[in-house]
């Protein structure tokens, strides 16, 4: 079977994309990866993926650039003295699917003329993982267009948090983009809640 990389973004911060990333991880059993961490690196994304991922093919590839500041990655890398470059961030090798993680949204600068988008391969299947909130069809809308309009593929959208019904229809029908699955917001996610979503998205990430 072909293996692909899957290159999850949300249309902002804090929409579920590391619990989308575990997911399909978990679906694929894929490798992951996220290339830039800004903060938190002791409890970082590849942290957190790490303890709701149960199976046992998995590799966790390091951050390109591990920030130690929470901020956007352009100003976090000012602070710690370093300048990061779309061109030097190396993928990790790997015979497996590779699931890899953005920061923020797509256009989240990285330095002063490159953002997320710049990571992103025409062959990588996009994930949009979207979230409802006042103003999330336009900028859910806005960032599969930007995908499009910049030659990437975009795979589908995961919907995240409480189910809101009319908006999720609109944007499937303006977007014209498949709906792979929904994240409902759960109590609490662990191992076991993941491996459930993992089983139900798999068929759909084929």
């Amino acid at each position: 079977m072909a293996k692909h990389t899957y290159f999850i973004t949300g249309i902002s911060t804090e929409v579920g994309k590391t619990v989308a990333s575990a997911i399909v991880t978990e679906a694929l059993e894929a490798d992951y990866w996220k290339p830039i961490q800004a903060g938190d690196l002791e409890h970082s994304d590849t942290h957190k993926v790490k303890d709701f991922v149960s199976n046992t093919k998995t590799q966790f590839h390091p951050n390109a650039f591990s920030l130690n500041t929470p901020m956007s990655p352009h100003a976090a890398a000012e602070i710690d003295g370093v300048h990061i470059k779309a061109a030097e961030i190396k993928r990790p090798k790997t015979k497996n699917h590779l699931v890899i993680e953005g920061a923020g949204g797509l256009l989240v600068p990285i330095n002063d003329t490159e953002t997320i988008l710049d990571l992103i391969d025409a062959e990588d299947r996009v994930i949009v993982v979207s979230r409802h909130y006042l103003g999330s069809i336009n900028h859910t809308l806005l960032t599969i267009d930007k995908l499009k309009q910049a030659g990437k593929t975009v795979f589908g959208i995961l919907f995240s948090g409480a189910e809101h019904p009319t908006t999720e229809a609109v944007i499937k029908k303006m977007s014209g983009v498949p709906v792979l699955g929904r994240i409902d917001e759960e109590p609490y996610f662990d191992r076991m809640v993941v491996k459930e979503y993992a089983d139900s998205l798999k068929d759909s990430l084929q």
